[in-house]
């Protein structure tokens, strides 16, 4: 298994509520450390986007310093959610901080993670996508990697309010896929209750429609995989609200008659 194929797994094993145990946390831990970019690697990377020691005009550091995805498959990667970034801003930020972030949840007291996030943070600080007003092409979508990456290791709740304002602010400029609003609900998800509520409140009705009286297909592997996560995605932002505390530790199911998946709001 891949250090991308492992945070795969184990962001949609968290999400679905799947705590590993202290030797599968071990297990994780110790393969994504030894997957870490080596310095080579790094600057043969820095020179293909023609950005010698990471460091652009602006002083900006856009692109990772300890996990750059290996791209011998010919592909880039896809995010948590499944979709295919277009460009290296997008899908570079995404691999590392995506892994740095499982890192911080599985390690909190490793020294070595530690000195890597604040080494991450302060490379964001410089960049674009991850401190300023941005909702220009995929750096959109970073910033919302960005948000995720934030809500996990930092307190910084006028830093994390940031990137939430960027995405109300550009969601709306033109037509984008679903995975940016699915995105945005899986940072708000994970988000402490009280900072996130203001931002689920506007979509709390379509929230409980989808849980409650919505289905999702289970005709592709991919949607086997992905359905499960995203039903789970919306049962952890309405689970905050003591009113659905109930719903917490429910699972998503396959009704045997139709094939589809359900997620049961019933009162207990």
């Amino acid at each position: 298994m891949t250090a991308y194929e492992l945070m795969i797994e184990t962001n949609h094993r968290l999400i679905k509520g799947d705590e590993p145990t202290q030797v599968q946390k071990a297990e994780i831990i110790s393969q994504l450390l030894s997957w870490r970019t080596s310095p080579m690697q790094a600057r043969k990377f820095y020179n293909g986007v023609r950005l010698p020691d990471n460091i652009d005009a602006e002083g900006r550091r856009m692109y990772p310093m300890y996990y750059i995805p290996p791209y011998g498959d010919g592909g880039k990667l896809k995010t948590v959610l499944g979709q295919t970034p277009k460009t290296q801003i997008f899908a570079t930020n995404m691999y590392e901080l995506e892994i740095l972030r499982l890192l911080h949840i599985l390690a909190p007291a490793d020294g070595d993670v530690q000195a890597m996030i604040q080494a991450t943070l302060r490379r964001l600080r410089t960049t674009c996508f991850g401190s300023q007003d941005d909702g220009m092409g995929e750096c959109f979508d970073a910033s919302l990697v960005v948000l995720r990456f934030l809500g996990t290791v930092s307190s910084d709740e006028v830093w994390i309010q940031s990137r939430i304002d960027n995405y109300n602010t550009h969601a709306s400029e033109k037509k984008r896929p679903w995975y940016a609003k699915w995105y945005f609900w899986l940072c708000l998800s994970e988000l402490p209750f009280g900072l996130a509520q203001p931002e689920i409140e506007p979509y709390k009705n379509e929230i409980l429609n989808r849980l409650g009286r919505k289905s999702c297909v289970m005709n592709s592997e991919t949607d086997k995989i992905v359905h499960p996560v995203l039903l789970c995605i919306l049962r952890n932002m309405m689970a905050g609200y003591p009113e659905y505390a109930y719903i917490k530790n429910r699972v998503p199911y396959v009704n045997e008659k139709d094939g589809r998946l359900y997620f049961d709001m019933e009162a207990i």
